[in-house]
């Protein structure tokens, strides 16, 4: 039986002190231990950003891609290898930003893949810009000193509306919570979003208070219209599953047709 430990890939993390991020990369790897996953057939999808490095630190496959478009190749590996367990990764501004019309269409399709953002609603990599999910008012930027001034992105009601059919927030200072979270996400049959909030403590101090506000709903449902009234009045501090209802994955097999039924098809 494969331990946690064993999922690690002995490649020591970069990240910054405090950096979520370490608490994720124990999570997955909790998971897959529960899993008994075998590394082998797992591949870890990334973009770019602080969170895109987690796939080198995991033993399993791991591909490092350009930013915004893990999602993609994630789908196109799943859909030319079914058998692997293919996880993407990525951050709020990859993801979220210049991954944004992948995820709509991912969520859209089905395609039976876990996507997992850590979002710190800040471009920590490039030294703290406002990201889609950054605060209204969040002024701690030189690019921009009165805030954003625009309404964070809100992503699980966007999978939501789009059509994921697993949703769920983990908190990154929970990490055997977010690990039983992976745990059910990687076994559902479908597009399973996972949003961590997990703190860039770097830019960011004050979301070291994260784990002061984050509370734990039991909410999970498989009505839409109900799970949509939950994330409406949602604080964007709930954890747990909000929303599964597993439907028919992408692509959907066809049965092939052979050369002479595709020629009476057009016999006059």
């Amino acid at each position: 039986m494969l331990k946690a430990k064993q999922y690690k890939s002995g490649v020591k993390p970069i990240w910054c002190p405090g950096c979520g991020h370490y608490s994720v990369l124990n999570a997955i790897t909790k998971a897959f231990s529960a899993l008994q996953q075998a590394p082998e057939n797992s591949v870890l999808v990334s973009g770019i950003g602080c969170s895109s490095r987690l796939p080198a630190y995991v033993n399993s496959y791991g591909f490092h891609g350009v930013h915004g478009r893990a999602l993609p190749v994630a789908a196109g590996l799943k859909v030319a290898r079914p058998e692997l367990n293919v996880i993407a990764l990525g951050g709020d501004g990859d993801g979220f930003s210049i991954g944004g019309n992948h995820f709509l269409h991912a969520c859209r399709r089905n395609v039976n893949i876990v996507y997992v953002v850590m979002d710190n609603e800040v471009y920590g990599m490039t030294k703290g810009q406002a990201s889609p999910t950054t605060p209204e008012h969040w002024d701690h930027s030189k690019l921009t000193p009165h805030g954003p001034e625009v309404r964070p992105f809100q992503p699980c009601a966007i999978a939501l509306a789009a059509g994921a059919s697993f949703i769920a927030r983990g908190h990154s200072g929970d990490p055997n919570g977010l690990a039983k979270i992976l745990f059910d996400a990687v076994q559902h049959p479908g597009f399973a979003f996972v949003q961590v909030l997990s703190q860039c403590v770097t830019f960011c101090p004050e979301q070291a208070q994260w784990k002061d506000i984050v509370h734990l709903e039991e909410v999970c449902t498989a009505d839409p219209v109900a799970a949509a009234n939950f994330l409406h009045g949602d604080d964007g501090f709930a954890k747990g599953v909000f929303y599964r209802n597993p439907r028919p994955v992408w692509p959907v097999t066809h049965e092939q047709q052979g050369s002479s039924d595709i020629r009476r098809g057009f016999a006059l």
